[in-house]
């Protein structure tokens, strides 16, 4: 089964697996409630499930999806290359972790491995901490500047072209690691232990 909001990726992907590599496609989903609902009805082997969709994005469609259905093979295949979507994404259990640049070959292997109960070790590394060792990684260091300069979580997303539910995970690590009640007391707290400077300059100037 594909599940993907975008009905060009579905339809190519459908073409390459089937008439290349000999795989049955017995669903397709453009959302994650969709998705759901299909799964009842063809039980697949292996679920290609995107991460960035509308309504019900593809982290929350494998939790629902693996609450009901434990033994449910799902393949993470994306675009995002977020540290933090592979992070989730594997906790919630995804059998593996491929961003859309992977080759046909290497994602008809890993179908095939996840169809045999294997789990595909993600090949994206985690988000680097900086060389300090201080407490924010550098990405959590860019998205509590663009909170100093007063951007909504959307605004951010848009702006490191993440995901807005990656940006809320940033926010909440930050708050957490900062101890802060909220946005303005993490940005203070920010000053005060040099990860902000004043002479920060507003984000596309």
């Amino acid at each position: 089964m594909l599940v993907d909001d975008h009905p060009v990726m579905r339809v190519g992907l459908a073409n390459v697996l089937s008439l290349n590599h000999g795989f049955r496609i017995v669903a397709q989903a453009d959302d994650g409630r969709s998705a759901l609902a299909l799964w009842r009805q063809h039980r697949p082997d292996v679920c290609l499930l995107d991460v960035s969709m509308e309504r019900m994005d593809g982290i929350e469609t494998l939790r629902r999806l693996r609450a009901e259905f434990p033994e449910a093979r799902v393949l993470m295949l994306t675009s995002s290359k977020a540290g933090e979507d592979m992070s989730l994404a594997m906790q919630a259990g995804a059998r593996g972790y491929l961003t859309t640049t992977v080759r046909h070959d290497e994602l008809a292997a890993a179908i095939r491995a996840v169809h045999r109960g294997e789990t595909i070790g993600p090949q994206m590394p985690a988000p680097p901490k900086l060389a300090t060792d201080g407490p924010l990684s550098q990405r959590e260091i860019e998205v509590l500047g663009l909170i100093r300069q007063g951007f909504s979580n959307d605004e951010i997303a848009r702006l490191l072209g993440i995901s807005e539910r990656t940006v809320r995970a940033h926010v909440t690590a930050i708050l957490a690691t900062l101890s802060a009640a909220d946005r303005a007391q993490a940005v203070a707290i920010g000053f005060e232990l040099g990860l902000l400077k004043l002479s920060s300059k507003k984000a596309g100037s």
